[in-house]
């Protein structure tokens, strides 16, 4: 946990250096920095977006560093009126934190960087765009300190999470503790399948819906699958979780390694932007990912639970 947050810290810094860099010297190089950071930025995000407890479920982080899915655009209109209208209450971080959560993260910065007139962020004349941005940028890396610092903390969230017992205000049992690793597995691929992949994926090519594809603005759809599936199989790895199959079980583990594998050959073959992909016979690369991930689901939430003597309310294919 502490080096994925301390890589989305300085992923985070880096942008809002490189967005002070564009704002201060408007130029064509600038914004391609700031672009690709953008890119880096989501992927470190991507790897810890999964993890939903500790310290960016408090006020209200996680939809404040992406607000997805917006079905009905509420957040990209008021995205675009702050522009059109110059707020200069969104172009201060000060105030940014006031405003609906949709103007502060990912999302805002995106179609900052990418969306309709960003061009105008390569030439000086009207700095509001980037100066917004640069509020955005301010306001992600912010968040992205107080975590990293939170998890850091002597007394914090760590320590609770490895140490529960009876005087522990989180975790009382290792049963609690664990369930809390659980639920990141569990959870992190029903999201990852089920909101950002089935969101725009359709079940055949006619039902696709490339532009609710999160991230189609700035192509970066699949580099933030990616991101979800490596940071679960960090936080695997990590975990040795497989020490403690028996013998008779060590094949679940073998098995989830294989998966995770053959998830990544299928998201580099989609790597680009989607609606190309999805016109592409690139394509059949996305339902296979789907089905892995069920694959990987059933074997968490079903059989590495059963083998570790774990609920079955961990199961991602009972409703819970």
């Amino acid at each position: 946990m502490r080096p994925a947050y301390a890589a989305l810290d300085a992923a985070a810094a880096k942008q809002a250096r490189d967005m002070q860099a564009l704002c201060a010297d408007p130029a064509p190089g600038r914004l391609a920095t700031a672009r690709n950071g953008f890119k880096t930025l989501v992927g470190a995000w991507g790897e810890v977006e999964t993890i939903r407890f500790g310290p960016v479920t408090e006020e209200n982080r996680l939809d404040k560093i992406l607000f997805w899915p917006d079905r009905k655009s509420i957040g990209l209109k008021q995205v675009q009126a702050a522009l059109a209208d110059k707020d200069p209450t969104a172009a201060d971080p000060a105030t940014l934190k006031g405003k609906s959560v949709a103007m502060q993260g990912l999302g805002a910065l995106e179609f900052v960087l990418f969306g309709s007139g960003s061009e105008a962020l390569e030439q000086p004349g009207d700095p509001y765009r980037c100066a917004y941005g640069l509020a955005v940028a301010r306001n992600i890396e912010g968040m992205a300190a107080s975590i990293d610092d939170a998890w850091r903390a002597p007394d914090g969230i760590a320590r609770l999470w490895a140490n529960p017992g009876a005087g522990n205000t989180l975790y009382r049992t290792d049963d609690e503790a664990m369930t809390e690793l659980f639920d990141v597995f569990v959870h992190g691929l029903e999201m990852t399948r089920d909101v950002r992949l089935n969101g725009f994926l359709g079940q055949v090519s006619e039902d696709d819906k490339p532009r609710q594809a999160i991230f189609w603005r700035s192509g970066a759809t699949a580099l933030s699958l990616q991101a979800n599936m490596r940071g679960l199989q960090k936080l695997f790895d990590a975990s040795e979780l497989a020490e403690l199959l028996p013998p008779d079980s060590a094949w679940i583990a073998q098995s989830i390694g294989f998966e995770f594998r053959t998830a990544a050959r299928m998201l580099e073959a989609a790597k680009g932007p989607v609606a190309d992909v999805l016109a592409a016979p690139e394509r059949g690369s996305l339902p296979a990912f789907r089905l892995i991930t069920s694959h990987l689901s059933e074997l968490f939430g079903v059989n590495m639970a059963g083998a570790l003597g774990l609920s079955a309310g961990f199961s991602s294919l009972d409703g819970d």
